[in-house]
């Protein structure tokens, strides 16, 4: 691989699992009371959880969008949200985390698999970098909305 792909994987590794000028999805749902995890505050139409979750179910499907030609994505929008305002238990907050990092590090071993510019085969046109800024993109946008949801239910650093 040249030097300029490996900066260009770095960076985009760097992206997706944010933090530099930002903080990170980590950051923003770190230590959250689980009182707080369901509240909507001030007529926001979400939760911290509901964000949390969509995130998941988001990533997960480009993650397997990406690599796998069979696999059928969600409705939307109705599929890409929970329905509850808050997770059921500690367990399932637990799992949602989990499984948000876990599906990063997936897509980060795809990203350093092969070639990020082809076209995916079962695609459209979408490649591997696209489904990789998309999903830095859409995490980013979702963790200002968990910051700000934090900062309104007063538990921001």
């Amino acid at each position: 691989m040249s030097d300029q792909h490996d900066i260009l994987i770095k960076e985009l590794i760097k992206l997706l699992e944010g933090g530099g000028a930002h903080a990170t999805l980590e950051d923003a749902l770190n230590s959250i009371p689980a009182d707080k995890l369901g509240i909507k505050p001030h007529g926001i139409p979400y939760s911290i959880w509901q964000l949390a979750e969509h995130i998941r179910i988001a990533q997960w499907d480009m993650l397997e969008f990406s690599k796998d030609a069979s696999h059928q994505s969600p409705k939307w929008p109705d599929d890409y949200w929970p329905k509850e305002a808050a997770p059921a238990d500690e367990a399932t907050w637990n799992k949602t985390l989990e499984a948000i990092k876990a599906d990063r590090k997936a897509f980060i071993e795809l990203l350093r698999s092969g070639d990020i510019y082809a076209a995916i085969p079962h695609g459209d046109g979408q490649s591997i970098l696209r489904e990789a800024l998309q999903i830095a993109d859409h995490n980013a946008y979702h963790t200002s909305e968990i910051i700000l949801l934090r900062r309104l239910l007063g538990i921001w650093k």
